[in-house]
C-alpha cells in the first residue's frame, strides 16, 4: 500500500547531485564559450544601440511624420493614421517619449531578427516533413516553457544587458511566424503548383513565384504575431537589463507606483494596438489582392 500512497522517486542525494552536475556543466560551459558568444552578437549590440540613439536623436515631428506615413503605406486608413499621430503625440506629452523611442527600437531589431530568421526556417519545414517533425517540438517547447525559465541561461551566458534581452524576446516572439509561414506554404492548392510545374518552373520559380506569394497573408498574420508577442516580453526582459517602457512598468511594480505603471503599461498596449491595426489591414489588403487575382 505505500507503494500507492507514495509516488516513487528519485532519492534526494542522487537528485542533488544530478542538480550540481548540470548547473557545473552549463557553468563550464559560459566559462569556456562566453567569451566567444558576446563577440558573436557583439554587432547586433552595435545595431541595436546605433538605431535606439537614431530614434532619439532625430527630432520627434519627423518620428511622427515616419510613423503617419508608414501607418498610411500599410493600412490605407485615415482612420489608422490619424489614431496613430495622436496617441504617439499623447505618449510624448506625458514624458515617455525616449522610453518609447528606446521600447521601438528593440521590437523593430527583434521583429527583423524574427523575420530573417523565422521565415526561412518556415519555408524549410514546409520543403520537409522530417524537417517540420524535428522543429515543432522545439517550437512547442518555446511557446510553453515559463519565459521566467529561459531568462536563466541567457543571463549565464551573457550577463545582463540589452542583448539578452532581446535574445529572450526573440525566443518568445519567433515561433508564430515560424509555424504560419510553414502553413501558409503547405495550403498553397496543388493544382497551382502542377501548372506552374507544366509551364517548366524548377523549385525555386515556385517557391518565390507561387508559394510565397500565395503565403503571403499567413506570412503577415505571423509578422503580427510575432509583434505582439515581443511587446508582451518587454516587461518581462526589463528584468534583465532591457531599457524602455518595461522597465518602467517594472520599477512601479517593485515601488508600488501605481500612475507609472499605468502609464507606461498603457503606452505599451497603444503601441501594440497600432501595430496590430496596421499590420492587419496590410494582410487584408493582400489577401483581397490574391483573391481579386485568382477571379481574374
Amino acid at each position: 500500500m505505500e507503494f500507492l500512497e507514495e509516488f516513487p522517486s528519485m532519492d534526494r542525494k542522487g537528485l542533488r547531485e544530478l542538480k550540481i552536475a548540470i548547473d557545473l556543466g552549463f557553468r563550464s560551459f559560459s566559462r569556456t564559450y562566453g567569451d566567444n558568444l558576446e563577440a558573436f552578437f557583439q554587432p547586433l549590440l552595435s545595431f541595436l544601440v546605433w538605431f535606439e540613439k537614431l530614434l532619439i536623436a532625430t527630432p520627434w515631428p519627423i518620428i511622427i511624420f515616419v510613423i503617419a506615413l508608414l501607418a498610411w503605406l500599410g493600412a490605407r486608413s485615415i482612420l489608422v493614421v490619424i489614431g496613430s499621430v495622436v496617441a504617439f503625440l499623447l505618449i510624448g506629452y506625458f514624458g515617455m517619449w525616449q522610453d518609447t523611442m528606446k521600447t521601438l527600437a528593440i521590437i523593430s531589431v527583434s521583429t527583423i531578427l524574427c523575420i530573417t530568421i523565422g521565415i526561412p526556417l518556415g519555408m524549410w519545414m514546409a520543403k520537409s516533413n522530417r524537417v517540420q517533425s524535428i522543429i515543432t517540438p522545439i517550437l512547442d517547447i518555446m511557446q510553453t516553457i515559463p519565459s521566467f525559465v529561459y531568462l536563466i541561461p541567457v543571463v549565464m551566458l551573457l550577463g545582463i544587458g540589452k542583448v539578452p534581452g532581446l535574445i529572450a524576446v526573440c525566443i518568445y516572439a519567433i515561433p508564430p511566424i515560424v509555424r504560419l509561414t510553414n502553413l501558409g506554404i503547405r495550403l498553397v492548392d496543388k493544382d497551382v503548383l502542377e501548372a506552374a510545374e507544366a509551364f517548366g518552373a524548377n523549385y525555386w520559380q515556385k517557391l518565390f513565384g507561387v508559394q510565397i506569394p500565395l503565403a503571403l497573408p499567413n506570412i503577415f498574420a505571423g509578422v503580427n504575431q510575432t509583434i505582439m508577442m515581443a511587446l508582451a516580453m518587454v516587461v518581462i526582459a526589463a528584468m534583465i537589463g532591457m531599457a524602455g517602457l518595461g522597465q518602467q512598468v517594472l520599477r512601479a511594480v517593485s515601488n508600488q507606483y501605481l500612475a507609472v505603471g499605468l502609464m507606461n503599461g498603457l503606452a505599451i498596449v497603444i503601441i501594440a494596438i497600432i501595430f496590430d491595426r496596421v499590420s492587419q489591414k496590410f494582410g487584408q489588403r493582400l489577401q483581397k489582392h490574391r483573391e481579386n487575382n485568382n477571379s481574374k
